[in-house]
């Protein structure tokens, strides 16, 4: 084996077997790389999609330094890299052909990886998103809180779970291929889902939590309709779902905002989130059928 080599595979087992300790040396960094894969190891391989998905790895003399996956139709996610290790993985992944519609990553690793995709296939990269990924220090619940209450969603909620899933992907752009009813099956079968209830017990909010995984737990997604914004209903639902994220062991409660929207990232920092790390997510468009 030389000293450098990417890896790719598509057993999930061989692939948590040699990167586990890896990724969970950066919980925060590669939250999504493990709540991720520990949805297809509780829920099967097709929890994302028909296709199956992939996995690589980077050993250097022996240490596992880079990690990556795809579940299509979705984009190729990376862990940090180098430049030089981006250019080595988009050699390896463009050598047999294999198309790709984008990837997302921490800010300069999405770059640098976009840049190198171009060189090797010809793809043009268009950027997409900017985000930023936070984590909870103190938690302050806002003041003046709306009126209503938290309470974890149940069965009996499953209906109103899927739609919203279903509305919250189709607002950021990621309905293709959603599967809602097996998400609202799965975050059922662990009160993954906070609904934040009006005085009359009408649902208007609700703000998710991934299972706990190294030690870290997610917040995603926090959903409210749009008649209803604008009211403080988010960001008490939020509140409510790190407090809990906490009551479950969580070492590390993280979250994702969208760059382009000031009015969440202002609010998770009153909450008490604070940054950590800037991502991006590239469209590749064009490439060569080379």
């Amino acid at each position: 084996m030389p000293p450098t080599a990417w890896h790719s595979t598509d057993d999930l087992d061989a692939f948590l077997a040699r990167a586990g300790d890896f990724l969970h040396s950066r919980p925060d960094l590669h939250t999504v790389l493990l709540t991720v894969t520990e949805g297809l190891r509780t829920r099967g391989l097709h929890a994302y999609g028909d296709e199956a998905p992939f996995f690589g790895l980077l050993e250097e003399d022996g240490s596992v330094r880079g990690a990556c996956f795809r579940t299509p139709p979705y984009r190729l996610y990376l862990t940090p890299l180098t430049p030089a290790r981006a250019d080595s993985l988009a050699a390896h992944l463009a050598a047999p052909g294999r198309t790709l519609p984008g990837v997302s990553a921490e800010a300069g690793t999405a770059a640098e990886f976009a840049e190198a995709w171009r060189r090797h296939t010809g793809a043009a990269a268009v950027p997409y998103q900017r985000q930023r990924l936070y984590r909870l220090d103190t938690l302050t619940v806002p003041r003046p809180a709306p009126e209503g209450r938290a309470r974890i969603a149940e069965e009996g909620d499953r209906e109103l779970l899927v739609r919203w899933f279903a509305e919250f992907s189709r607002d950021i752009g990621a309905s293709d291929g959603v599967r809602a009813e097996p998400w609202a099956d799965a975050r059922l079968a662990y009160g993954g889902v906070t609904l934040w209830e009006a005085p009359d017990g009408t649902p208007v909010s609700m703000a998710g939590l991934t299972p706990q995984v190294a030690g870290q737990i997610r917040v995603a997604p926090v959903y409210t309709p749009a008649p209803l914004r604008g009211r403080g209903y988010a960001g008490a639902a939020t509140a409510e779902v790190s407090r809990l994220a906490r009551q479950r062991g969580a070492d590390e409660v993280l979250l994702f905002t969208d760059l382009a929207n000031p009015t969440s990232n202002g609010l998770y920092q009153r909450i008490g989130y604070r940054p950590v790390a800037d991502f991006a997510v590239y469209d590749f468009q064009g490439q060569s059928s080379s």
